[in-house]
């Protein structure tokens, strides 16, 4: 079976490593590796692509800018250590982006921030907004604030979490090692790499061994944990080393590495996601109007709605229903039940000034919203 190609993917978001961002001697960032890597990215944004980044580092970076001694850092010098290296690695990044003539805009999340769905939304609507502006968003966990009970513990995961929230496509993780071997290499001459994982298998998880760098929290066993993740919501994913210059290049030029497929999009596992798997809230009813626009993949706005029943949180699940009270479909909705009974019937401009606050113009937007009924086929594309 052979693998899809990198210039077929619309919506790529590409995590490094703090093992491959900084070397490890110096305590300093890799500049001519990194001006290779932001090559790569511009060549992708030039033609057309929306390109995320997933970035660790601020702590090796931060211990370096303090000269702190080597060793094992407590959790509040951790922290102390991050918000120091997080600016560093902002200014790196907007730098190495700024010379292609693209913008960087910084995101730091917690683990909190992608499993509640309120935080979700938010984080969503300002990557979404970002990309649309042709910004490369720069994303890290919020190390300065998460702690050992809350943190992802490793960017892989941040980066499969990134990469499902985003409906990106195709999520790159490089490496240390340019994929998934048979038994680890360092150990095993004879091992050999698997360059396509059509399915994450117990014999495949079996084959992850343990963490391989100081720097790095995350090792193989971690990439296989972010290919679930991913490939069950639709997101290819990729293992190749970053160890060598435009490394991305290289995927695109057919370099070693491991693909894990998943038969699905993004899109559709999403909204499989909300019609099938969560737990309706309450019930908006909308007019006929409003009917005709979702059913022609627009969003619901606060002017078709009619009715609002149910004690729902802004980013909770709620049945869209006609006025014969015949089920339309499902979404996240962007209101709480009181704001949403407000604003009713009323448009986006009348919305803002009853509330006094700018809101979203979307009571559920098109992206959050599946039509056709529980488990139906969904015509909001």
């Amino acid at each position: 079976m052979s693998h899809p190609k990198l210039k077929k993917f619309r919506r790529i978001v590409v995590k490094v490593g703090s093992s491959l961002l900084i070397d490890s001697a110096a305590g300093e960032v890799r500049a001519s590796w990194l001006a290779a890597l932001a090559a790569d990215i511009a060549k992708l944004h030039h033609d057309g692509k929306d390109v995320l980044v997933v970035s660790s580092g601020s702590i090796a970076l931060g211990r370096s800018r303090l000269k702190l001694p080597s060793g094992a850092l407590k959790l509040e010098e951790s922290q102390a250590a991050a918000a120091v290296g997080q600016i560093e690695l902002a200014r790196i990044w907007s730098e190495v982006l700024g010379a292609h003539g693209i913008g960087a805009g910084q995101i730091l999340v917690t683990l909190q921030d992608t499993e509640e769905r309120r935080r979700y939304l938010n984080a969503r609507s300002t990557i979404t907004k970002l990309l649309e502006w042709r910004a490369v968003p720069v994303i890290n966990e919020n190390d300065t604030v998460a702690t050992n009970e809350i943190r992802y513990g490793d960017n892989d995961r941040l980066a499969a979490r990134v990469a499902t929230m985003t409906s990106a496509d195709l999520l790159v993780l490089l490496s240390d090692i340019d994929g998934l071997y048979t038994a680890p290499p360092s150990a095993n001459p004879n091992a050999k790499l698997i360059p396509i994982v059509e399915s994450v298998t117990a014999d495949i998880e079996a084959m992850a061994g343990a963490a391989e760098s100081e720097l790095s929290r995350g090792g193989m066993r971690t990439k296989i944990e972010a290919a679930k993740i991913a490939t069950s919501a639709g997101t290819h994913m990729l293992i190749a080393s970053g160890k060598i210059e435009h490394p991305l290049q290289a995927i695109a030029d057919g370099g070693p590495c491991t693909w894990f497929l998943t038969p699905a999009n993004p899109v559709t596992a999403r909204k499989r996601w909300i019609a099938g798997s969560l737990e309706p809230k309450g019930t908006l009813t909308i007019d006929a109007g409003a009917v005709a626009a979702l059913r022609a993949g627009k969003s619901l706005l606060p002017a078709g709605v009619i009715r609002v029943d149910g004690q729902f949180a802004r980013g909770d699940a709620v049945v869209v229903r006609g006025p014969d009270t015949h089920e339309i479909g499902r979404g996240l909705v962007a209101y709480d039940a009181e704001n949403a009974d407000l604003i009713k019937g009323r448009s986006s401009s009348d919305a803002a000034q009853i509330l006094g606050i700018s809101g979203r113009a979307e009571m559920i937007h098109r992206d959050d919203l599946v039509v056709g009924g529980p488990r139906g086929t969904d015509s909001a594309k």
